[in-house]
């Protein structure tokens, strides 16, 4: 198949077009040029996010560090999120749509501008400023979509609608509020714009793709396991080029890449796509990947820490570091049970292998200098034991 053959029927571009829903079974449907851009802006934004997690826990912060990059990592995710859905069932593609899209993607950039100040001086006004613009552009698409759908679907747009509006204006006044108000604020917010696409919905579910949301979703856990990669490298490279340390970077070089292959190997295990149903399960499942993009890229984090501790650099005890990176690990073994791949699975031993192999990673923490090598050996013993289990059940060629 060429890539002109996985176009979908009727949807080269075209300056102008009524924003009609895309139909949920269409053949061929994948990701576009558009999205993957997209996407890639927002490396940009999470690659902040992790250094400043980085900075905070090296230095022993570890409540500010976390803490921190939850709320700004919550903040990227969900702007993300709120987009692919939109475009999995509006996407026209066309001068307006196109528009929209880099007006979010300059949104994003500004959020990410304003990552350091939030870690840094708890100052989110430049975050914010980044999400509202996002957000605008966001409810100027739900306002065109609903100029030319259905009555029930025309409702449930102008229901997202106002709702990112009046959302936006709390995360605006929020900013207003004294600091030790503004934590309790931020969840009570976050609740609420988590809670916009939840009640929109009751009037008609939007038709999106469920192929096409899979595979946006592979691509965004791919984009933070690369960062991971990436992040890691960088580290590396500055270690060796400041000591003579190579000798203990080895390993931890190699045990970092063995967490993220494997990683990368349990989430793909299982087309997702076959099980992904609309309603409270697809809530649960978009909603869950917060904890799994968020723990992916935590973990190159974590190999920075480790990295940066083995370098003398770091202010914290090598279990500590350690934690950095097995924790986030750890979350993401059992996050993708919970709501990705458990579906697929039978049998108590099938069941057991990522959680029990969480249990494993964990304690890896206070395996010392070898506590990443013997993590990404974990990881990889899980995705054998992964592949051993499945086998018995695949029909034979």
């Amino acid at each position: 198949m060429t890539d002109h053959d996985r176009v979908s029927p009727g949807r080269h571009y075209r300056p102008l077009v009524r924003m009609t829903p895309r139909d949920p079974q269409e053949v061929h449907r994948v990701s576009t040029p558009l999205e993957l851009l997209f996407d890639l802006c927002f490396v940009v934004a999470v690659a902040q996010a992790g250094v400043r997690l980085v900075h905070a826990v090296a230095e022993g912060r570890f409540g500010h560090g976390v803490a921190g990059y939850c709320f700004v990592f919550f903040a990227i995710w969900l702007a993300w999120v709120n987009f692919t859905w939109f475009a999995s069932a509006y996407d026209t593609d066309d001068v307006p749509y196109r528009i929209a899209t880099f007006v979010q993607i300059i949104g994003v950039l500004v959020l990410a501008a304003g990552v350091p100040r939030a870690f840094d001086q708890n100052d989110f006004t430049v975050a914010v400023a980044g999400y509202v613009i996002m957000r605008i552009a966001l409810t100027f698409q739900w306002l065109r979509a609903a100029r030319n759908v259905t009555a029930a679907a025309r409702t449930a747009a102008l229901r997202y609608a106002v709702g990112l509006v009046v959302v936006e204006a709390g995360w605006i006044a929020l900013l207003l509020v004294p600091g030790g108000v503004f934590t309790w604020g931020f969840v009570a917010m976050a609740v609420a714009d988590l809670s916009v696409p939840v009640i929109a919905e009751h009037a008609q579910r939007t038709t999106w793709h469920a192929h096409h949301i899979a595979e946006r979703y592979g691509l965004f856990t791919i984009i933070v396991l690369g960062e991971s990669v990436a992040a890691a490298t960088v580290a590396v490279q500055s270690a060796v080029d400041e000591s003579s340390v190579l000798g203990d970077l080895l390993p931890i070089a190699i045990g970092g890449l063995l967490i993220v292959f494997s990683a990368y190997w349990i989430y793909f295990a299982v087309p997702v796509h076959r099980h992904l149903t609309a309603g409270v399960p697809a809530f649960l499942w978009g909603y869950g990947h917060y904890f799994v993009f968020g723990s992916a890229a935590a973990i190159g984090a974590g190999i920075e820490v480790v990295v940066e501790q083995t370098a003398h650099r770091a202010h914290i005890s090598q279990t500590a570091a350690a934690a950095a990176v097995t924790v986030p690990t750890a979350l993401f073994l059992l996050t993708v049970w919970l709501i990705h791949s458990r579906r697929a699975k039978r049998g108590l031993a099938e069941h057991a292998v990522l959680p029990g192999c969480a249990v494993l990673v964990l304690a890896a923490t206070f395996c010392g200098a070898w506590a990443v090598p013997v993590a990404g050996v974990a990881m990889a013993a899980a995705v054998a034991a992964g592949e051993v289990l499945s086998s018995r059940h695949r029909p034979a060629v």
